[in-house]
């Protein structure tokens, strides 16, 4: 087999970034998928931190958190790429560093994030006069009275109006939003008569479940021009179409930039020479096969994902290259006594650490391969998920990874 510039192993957010990077740089890359990833789980959202202004936060962070090795330039041009390659795909995105952006939630709550596809961008909702929230019959998991309800809390001085649609097309059964996505693709038009009879004018809102298809904004976009009102889409639970149309996105570019996948494949270990990587191994039915490379990413994920693992407490380990991994010692270190308790969970702070090039370390800061770098979820030092990091440092991570 031909030796690759580049794998990547994991293919989610991280991972396709990563390649994307790479790619784009004119490296032949290759990934190596087990699973189909963690976008069709997310939101579409791409939090960085949880704060009003993420770009001033992430300059005051501590130097071993992942941000300070990632660099600020690096986390900039990262969010930069994320919007170019979404919007090759007609998806576009809203939204800096500098500010958030307001997404209503499949509950009725708002929440902020930095990057949002722009037909979640909720920041308008101030200044209309009437709010429309609308369901679909037959569609599970996504109740517009309560979320109507909940809205109220955040404009009291609005009107908020709940409407109930049939999409005959639907077929009369229980169905999820991606299955509506996927359904409303070449239907369109029936949503469009469905959503004109509001009478919605161009002051007034229309709250939807993420339906618009799974490509790009093709679908929303040949029902925004019939109308006068604007269409917000909310969050979902997965499998989530505004996640999935993100995906589709990076396949999209990959497919173009000659990108070599290989799906269904579980690397069970690496091959390594000194300080150096020289392949990995995959498994399979009839025998080991080894893909060679001169360079790799590590973007398997954390616990939940399998990139991490921990059959014995206190004892949590890395299954491919069996890398150190950082972990708060001792039980009551590893969570909080109370599960909401406003800070950060311990456990969710285990990972590899690495120097400023992503390079894994042991204890003392010795660099232990030169030409594999960490990203995403398997980075440890802090909690992303309290801090609302997880989507900000894949990209960014990825990004400088692609690139070291």
């Amino acid at each position: 087999m031909k030796t690759a510039d580049l794998i990547v192993i994991g293919g989610g957010l991280a991972g396709l970034m990563a390649a994307s990077v790479a790619a784009s740089h004119g490296q032949r890359v290759t990934v190596l998928t087990y699973g189909s990833g963690s976008l069709p789980l997310a939101s579409g959202a791409i939090d960085f931190l949880d704060a009003l202004a993420p770009d001033d936060s992430i300059k005051r962070l501590p130097d071993n958190h992942p941000y300070a090795k990632i660099g600020f330039k690096n986390i900039e041009a990262a969010s930069k790429f994320l919007v170019d390659i979404a919007a090759q795909a007609n998806l576009p995105y809203v939204g800096r560093l500098s500010a958030q952006i307001p997404v209503v939630t499949a509950v009725g709550t708002l929440k902020f994030s930095a990057l949002v596809p722009e037909s979640m961008d909720a920041s308008s909702l101030d200044e209309k006069k009437k709010i429309f929230v609308v369901g679909v019959k037959g569609l599970k998991d996504f109740y517009a009275q309560m979320i109507a309800g909940n809205l109220n809390r955040y404009f009291p001085d609005k009107e908020i109006e709940f409407k109930k649609i049939d999409l005959k097309f639907l077929g009369g059964r229980d169905i999820t939003c991606m299955d509506a996505a996927q359904l409303l693709t070449d239907n369109e038009q029936s949503l469009a008569n469905e959503l004109k009879a509001l009478n919605a004018d161009a002051d007034d809102a229309i709250i939807l479940p993420p339906i618009f298809g799974v490509m790009g904004n093709f679908s929303r976009s040949a029902v925004t021009t019939q109308l006068r009102a604007q269409i917000i889409e909310t969050t979902c639970l997965p499998p989530s179409p505004p996640g999935i149309r993100l995906q589709r996105a990076f396949m999209r570019h990959l497919q173009k930039a000659g990108v070599k996948f290989f799906e269904n494949s579980k690397v069970v270990r690496g091959v390594t020479q000194g300080r150096n990587v020289t392949g990995v191994v995959v498994e399979s039915a009839i025998r080991e096969k080894v893909f060679p490379a001169k360079k790799f990413i590590l973007a398997t994920g954390g616990f939940y994902s399998g990139g991490l693992t921990m059959r014995e407490f206190d004892n949590p380990k890395e299954p491919i290259f069996d890398l150190p991994v950082y972990f708060p010692e001792g039980a009551e270190n590893w969570s909080n006594k109370e599960l909401f308790s406003g800070e950060a969970q311990g456990f969710s702070t285990t990972g590899i650490i690495t120097n400023d090039r992503l390079n894994p370390v042991d204890a003392a800061g010795n660099v232990l391969y030169d030409n594999l770098h960490i990203v995403g979820a398997n980075l440890g030092g802090c909690d992303k998920i309290f801090e609302r990091s997880a989507g900000g440092i894949a990209i960014a991570s990825a990004y400088a990874a692609a690139l070291a």
